[in-house]
């Protein structure tokens, strides 16, 4: 049986977890948000103090059983995705910058990205799969029949990121933002393992000016036409 899958790839700010979540309830279809595993083991690393030290191969084996090991559940509904961690609700907890810092280290390390490859397969289950991250057409699901590549300006990136803080009563500056949403940009289309890009039969969206309902029609009307194929 052929799985469907639908990957939605892009950088931070993009609007992915969002529009996947709405896809995946949309389409009644499983939800990887594969961002979220990549902050998860972040912080884990961070508060085990092994982020600092993973040049070093016995810490880098450990964080290898720790990422292959994670309890992960996400619930994704129309308001969202619900992420629980060893059946703990952190879905605010791992959205902020410096969680978001952890994993970007996190997914510069190819052994640690090898020992999340599985987990991500995992979620490839019937009736099908939408699967949110920076290389879900490129490296992990190239075989998925709907690849979009949602991008837009750093500048409304960082302005959509803040709203989003000040709403969970965060108090941050545009700047800090801008910058740490630069800095992550480059990191991600410069790593080495499965760098930040368009896969070649990607729909490419640019949501710079798009507000939610005008991407999401565009998204569905692409995937329609994708799955009936």
């Amino acid at each position: 049986m052929t799985i469907q899958i639908i990957t939605i790839d892009g950088p931070s700010g993009s609007g992915k977890g969002t529009l996947a979540a709405k896809l995946a309830a949309h389409y009644q279809f499983h939800l990887l948000d594969s961002g979220a595993l990549y902050r998860l083991l972040g912080l884990s690393l961070h508060q085990k103090d092994f982020l600092d030290s993973l040049d070093d191969e016995v810490t880098l084996q450990q964080s290898v059983t720790i990422a292959t090991n994670l309890d992960i559940v996400f619930k994704s509904s129309e308001l969202g995705t619900q992420i629980l961690l060893d059946g703990e609700d952190v879905t605010q907890t791992i959205r902020t910058e410096r969680v978001g810092e952890f994993a970007s280290k996190v997914a510069a390390i190819p052994a640690l990205r090898a020992a999340l490859v599985d987990r991500q397969h995992a979620f490839a289950q019937a009736p099908g799969l939408v699967a949110d991250g920076r290389d879900m057409a490129t490296a992990i699901f190239p075989q998925a029949q709907a690849k979009i590549y949602l991008t837009a300006s750093a500048e409304s990136r960082a302005e959509r990121r803040v709203k989003q803080l000040q709403a969970m009563g965060l108090d941050v500056k545009i700047s800090d933002i801008l910058a740490n949403i630069q800095a992550r940009d480059k990191r991600d289309m410069e790593r080495t393992v499965a760098p930040l890009k368009p896969a070649t039969d990607a729909f490419i969206i640019d949501s710079s000016s798009l507000n939610i309902d005008e991407v999401f029609q565009l998204m569905t009307d692409y995937v329609d036409e994708k799955l009936a194929n």
